[in-house]
């Protein structure tokens, strides 16, 4: 059984996500550590895109890891320093996900664990 994607018509969906979504009974469970910029080398390259495309390519190794991909997804947070990032993130992001789009959150913070880094993500997701 196939994760189920929940967007009920009496609630206002404003984006590419899903408004819930449930994994079926007995699924494994990957929960993925907030993911930034950084390359396989440990560089942090300038600019926002470079550093999403980064997340990505390190959210799916993760997701490999533990013989899954990003179909898999049930649930992301995605942390911005700067709103003026959502179109960047978003544009990257559709990239690497399709539908259904998992449930997803998305938050402006004021500062990551490096003031040089732009974003982090973290995502969870399960396989039956």
């Amino acid at each position: 059984m196939p994760n189920k994607f929940h967007n009920p018509k009496s609630v206002v969906l404003a984006g590419k996500y899903a408004l819930g979504c449930e994994a079926p009974p007995n699924a494994r469970l990957l929960f993925v550590s907030g993911q930034v910029g950084l390359d396989s080398k440990g560089k942090l390259p300038a600019g926002i895109e470079a550093q999403c495309e980064n997340v990505w390519k390190n959210i799916g190794a993760v997701l490999k890891s533990g013989g899954m991909g990003y179909g898999d997804i049930v649930k992301m947070t995605t942390f911005l320093t700067d709103s003026r990032f959502i179109l960047a993130n978003r544009a990257v992001r559709d990239k690497y996900l399709k539908e259904p789009y998992t449930a997803s959150t998305l938050l402006i913070v004021q500062g990551l664990a490096d003031p040089a880094m732009l974003v982090e993500i973290e995502v969870t997701a399960a396989k039956a």
